[in-house]
């Protein structure tokens, strides 16, 4: 990454529950005029817009979009499942750091129905079949969704291989609720004990609890990606500096080594943080702040592993030394993450973004990580895409 990358603007709504937020485009534009007023630029300054959302019509970035103005600059719209976001972001990076434009902005948002995620399409082979009949014949034919039998399948599977106790991914859990309570932007910001999580209803005997998985949402986000002569000439602020970005998918182990661990991503977070610590020259023990896709409790602890924070088998160790949380090694989601703050597909990669942005500003309230420089994002989407980003401050 030859051209330096900047973060110049971000802007981030409310996250709600669905049947309480504004229509897609709205939230869509509200995060765009946030994350231009925190640039300090206008709407006409930016020269290509990556639009990302899972759930819509063909063209809702546009939709979004025209909201703020029109200005005929090419607009992208980015479908990657959950990494939908931060594949928005990634393209608006490559397209600034390539030396095509100057200025990029990346916006996600999602207008999500109650309930588990389904596919809208049901005339034709689901684009996750082959993933679907794997977890079928590993884990079992259930009632449960898809998605909570992928994770809760992978959570069995690091139980039974490590001996992880399912009061870890409430701890966890419990983790996430503490930090949200210092996010005013968080859909959940009740504090939840261990012993809370843990008495939530099962969702599967003895491995994954209500508690543990995390809720669908409605919400926006947006970034402004600068170059560094586009910052210098219009005076933005260069104090976020995206120092590795790497956007993986899926390798034949997901599929042949027939481990749960692996067919919810782990291979693509490892291959993914790998690349971006060789891009950078830092390595975990560097990192001050972390935000991770903590889907469910269960994926949370498995990441610890894949992005090398510990060795395999000893996240559960690293939970319960604390060193996920302030105080410890790393604060792991200070926004709460994807179990407190909300998961509108679309949106939770820019969610991330925003977040690390204020935290490498030192701008982050009651939930500041002290003396925070060198941060990392971390979104997955099954089917399957990684994006890891490492930012530091400039």
């Amino acid at each position: 990454m030859s051209r330096k990358v900047f973060v110049a603007g971000v802007g981030m709504i409310p996250f709600k529950k669905p049947g309480t937020s504004d229509t897609y485009d709205v939230m869509g534009g509200n995060a765009i005029r946030e994350a231009l007023a925190d640039a300090g630029i206008e709407y006409a300054d930016v020269q290509q817009a990556y639009a990302g959302y899972v759930y819509g019509d063909s063209t809702c970035g546009q939709k979004a979009l025209y909201r703020v103005g029109m200005t005929g600059i090419p607009i992208i719209n980015v479908n990657n499942n959950c990494a939908t976001g931060s594949s928005a972001l990634f393209l608006a990076r490559q397209a600034v750091q390539s030396g095509e434009v100057d200025c990029a902005l990346a916006v996600g948002f999602e207008f999500m129905q109650p309930g588990a995620l389904v596919s809208r399409w049901n005339d034709r082979a689901p684009a996750m079949e082959r993933s679907h009949q794997l977890v079928r014949e590993l884990v079992g034919a259930t009632d449960l969704p898809p998605a909570i039998l992928q994770f809760s399948g992978a959570g069995r599977a690091h139980m039974q291989k490590y001996g992880t106790k399912l009061e870890t991914f409430a701890k966890i859990r419990a983790k996430a609720s503490q930090h949200a309570a210092r996010n005013p932007l968080a859909l959940f910001r009740n504090v939840l004990s261990v012993q809370d999580v843990m008495e939530a209803p099962m969702l599967w005997d003895g491995v994954i609890t209500r508690l543990m998985a995390c809720p669908p949402t409605c919400g926006g986000a947006a970034a402004i990606i600068v170059s560094e002569a586009f910052a210098r000439k219009r005076g933005l602020r260069t104090d976020v500096l995206i120092a590795g970005q790497s956007l993986t998918t899926d390798l034949p182990s997901t599929y042949d080594a027939r481990d749960m661990i692996r067919v919810v991503g782990f291979d693509m977070t490892r291959t993914g943080a790998q690349k971006v610590y060789e891009q950078t020259g830092v390595g975990p023990d560097d990192i001050d702040v972390i935000e991770l896709h903590d889907c469910f409790a269960q994926n949370e602890l498995i990441t610890y592993e894949g992005l090398g924070l510990c060795g395999e088998g000893e996240a559960e160790k690293l939970v319960n030394d604390g060193d996920n949380t302030y105080g410890g090694k790393w604060v792991v989601n200070p926004s709460g993450g994807l179990l407190s703050k909300g998961h509108p597909l679309g949106a939770t990669g820019l969610a991330q973004c925003y977040e690390l942005t204020h935290q490498l500003r030192h701008t982050a309230g009651d939930r500041q990580v002290k003396d925070a420089k060198v941060a990392l994002a971390h979104n997955v989407g099954l089917g399957g895409a990684c994006v890891t980003t490492l930012y530091q401050s400039a």
